[in-house]
């Protein structure tokens, strides 16, 4: 009796063993319920690649991390040049962007100033000024003089006529800053230029 007795507790445990493992078993195929105390659901496949990504790519070290800033930014450099150079705007440092700085780059670069032929000019006078000529000496520095005026009076009339141009095209926007930024632009030989003009000579912008 005592056996038959001890069997049947045996054999009760042994299934109740074996529902329990059954049902882990479950558990692990099926996502947990999400209001349970301890359960919680499931991440999804691409959640759970993502976050793994992520715990890769986390710097080990403070030289690991200044390694990966400095990738970064060599990568961000290496985007805009490649936008000066070809004109892509989504990459164009924050000064060059927008409708307003594209208009400025179209107006400057369809006309003709003197300012771009400052640096130009301004090497024959020097190469004129270390003659041993006094009398070029004296010219040289006359005609720089002359056509340092010259180029001021070209900063007016494109300033002004920049400054009209921007208040009749974009009369409800802050063009502040503008006018420099075109003026800046005439100091460039057109051929050296960043961005790169998108207009030609005479061709209205």
């Amino acid at each position: 009796m005592a056996s038959t007795y001890a069997g049947g507790v045996f054999r009760r445990r042994s299934e109740e063993a074996s529902s329990a493992t059954a049902l882990a078993e479950q558990d692990d195929t099926q996502p947990r319920d999400p209001q349970a105390p301890k359960g919680r659901p499931t991440p999804k496949r691409s959640e759970a690649e993502a976050n793994r990504r992520t715990r890769v790519t986390v710097p080990k070290d403070r030289k690991e991390a200044a390694r990966q800033s400095r990738d970064r930014m060599r990568a961000e450099r290496e985007k805009q040049r490649s936008a000066l150079l070809e004109g892509d705007e989504r990459y164009l440092p924050a000064r060059d962007k927008g409708p307003v700085r594209r208009y400025i780059r179209d107006y400057i670069d369809s006309r003709w100033s003197l300012a771009e032929f400052f640096l130009p000019y301004a090497v024959v006078v020097l190469v004129l000024s270390v003659l041993p000529s006094n009398e070029l000496k004296t010219a040289s520095t006359l005609l720089f003089m002359l056509f340092f005026v010259m180029v001021i009076a070209d900063f007016l009339r494109l300033g002004f006529g920049l400054r009209k141009a921007l208040a009749a095209k974009f009369p409800d926007t802050n063009t502040r800053g503008s006018v420099p930024y075109g003026l800046m632009r005439t100091l460039q030989m057109r051929r050296l230029r960043l961005p790169k003009p998108k207009v030609k000579r005479g061709e209205k912008p």
